[in-house]
């Protein structure tokens, strides 16, 4: 696989499975997903029917997982940003994340190498939350070894999905 990488971020690499048209079509939803199929289509220069086709395409093939909303969390009343370090026992791994994944304060949860077996974010309306949810739930799952959490004091900049 080659890739073209830039400093500035405006070009997109080169992907084995993907044409320049379909890295025109991801870059475009990625900066703007409700973007009609006829604009992108004027856009990329391709007709509204070819875009939808493409779009379905890659949607079928796994190259675009979902099209979602990104919320502001300080917008609807959730104040409270964290990080999360969680080390588990292994033979817990796969339970705790179950569980993890389940809770609707956890916004991601990854299986990580290094001191951590777990790293985790969650969003909680305050601290009041976050310590009833440390307390009652993460404290309390077997297997947990350590927690050490971080707080969010300012967000320069957040990416949904990954950058082409």
């Amino acid at each position: 696989m080659s890739e073209k990488r830039s400093s500035k971020g405006g070009e997109i690499p080169q992907m084995h499975n993907l044409d320049a048209i379909d890295r025109k079509i991801i870059a475009a939803l990625h900066q703007n997903s409700r973007i009609s199929y006829t604009d992108l289509g004027t856009q990329i220069g391709l007709s509204r029917v070819a875009v939808q086709a493409r779009i379905n395409a890659l949607s079928e093939k796994g190259v675009i997982e979902r099209f979602t909303v990104v919320i502001n969390p300080g917008m609807v009343g959730l104040q409270v940003s964290a990080f999360f370090n969680v080390d588990v026992e292994p033979q817990f791994l796969d339970q705790v994340a179950e569980k993890l994944d389940e809770e609707p304060a956890v916004t991601s949860l990854y299986h990580m190498t290094g001191p951590s077996t777990l790293h985790m974010h969650g969003i909680f309306a305050d601290m009041e939350e976050m310590e009833q949810f440390l307390l009652e739930k993460l404290y309390k799952m077997p297997g947990i070894v350590k927690v050490e959490s971080q707080l969010l004091l300012k967000r320069y900049k957040s990416r949904m999905g990954m950058r082409l």
